[in-house]
């Protein structure tokens, strides 16, 4: 059932296909979902650049056992954002936009290490950067099934742009930083890192743990994408986002639709 539900995906993803329904059964368990989003990962000839963290918010939190999930991020959907950028979204399916803080991997940890304090979690970070995650997927009703059917198709993830470096990241203030997103000029959302459960390090120690539970070596140079400050924002081709955060910088990024490939 995994394969095949990972074969409509990944069929659907390049295609650029819109999907009206889940393509199979749908996913009761977190469990379940991962060993789909597995079976894509081993069919992907992309290499994995990094991995989305997304919480999960209560009471689906409780059915699930977990506050968090993941999905891989392929390296030819993550750039350096410019004034130019562009976000690639399945334009028969669902797209949004989301405003995160990136933590680089700066070194991998020992194979048989499996859980981390807050602290290791830290240590294992060697820079910080503003940036936006491009939440798409053929599946337009991706973000209205729950964490599982999320987790099935790459976390609902198309894409990463980078942002400039927070300086002193280690101090922590970033987390009090307000962040504002706009959409062709109107605000939709405001927040802070610092309402995330145990911060942004708290997605960073979910994903150490989450990888080392799949046997999924971590690898140095990956970017993780810690979770949408202010919020999922819906998007179509053709809008125009803006996000602020402040001191440490405002990006700008045109939404359009994702080709086939």
């Amino acid at each position: 059932m995994a394969d095949a539900i990972a074969k409509g995906f990944l069929s659907a993803r390049r295609a650029a296909q819109g999907l009206a329904d889940y393509p199979g059964t749908v996913p009761d368990t977190l469990t379940e979902a991962y060993a789909i989003q597995d079976a894509a990962l081993a069919r992907v000839e992309d290499r994995v650049a990094g991995w989305k963290v997304g919480r999960i918010l209560p009471p689906l939190s409780d059915q699930y056992g977990s506050d968090r999930l993941a999905g891989p991020i392929l390296a030819r959907t993550v750039a350096a954002i410019e004034s130019h950028s562009r976000g690639l979204v399945f334009a028969d399916g669902f797209g949004a936009i989301e405003a995160e803080f990136l933590f680089r991997i700066g070194k991998t940890p020992p194979a048989e290490m499996t859980h981390f304090t807050l602290e290791e979690a830290a240590d294992h970070v060697d820079a910080v950067h503003i940036g936006v995650e491009i939440a798409s997927s053929p599946f337009v009703g991706i973000n209205a099934m729950g964490p599982a059917v999320t987790v099935s198709d790459f976390g609902n993830n198309n894409g990463l742009l980078i942002g400039p470096a927070v300086p002193d990241w280690t101090s922590g203030a970033y987390a009090e930083q307000s962040v504002t997103t706009r959409i062709d000029g109107t605000e939709v959302g405001t927040g802070a890192a610092s309402a995330f459960s145990h911060g942004a390090l708290g997605s960073v120690r979910f994903l150490l743990e989450n990888l080392a539970s799949r046997g999924i070596a971590i690898q140095s140079g990956w970017w993780v994408s810690t979770g949408a400050v202010t919020g999922v924002h819906p998007v179509r081709p053709g809008q125009e986002v803006e996000m602020d955060f402040g001191p440490l910088g405002t990006l700008h990024c045109r939404i359009d639709a994702q080709e086939p490939r």
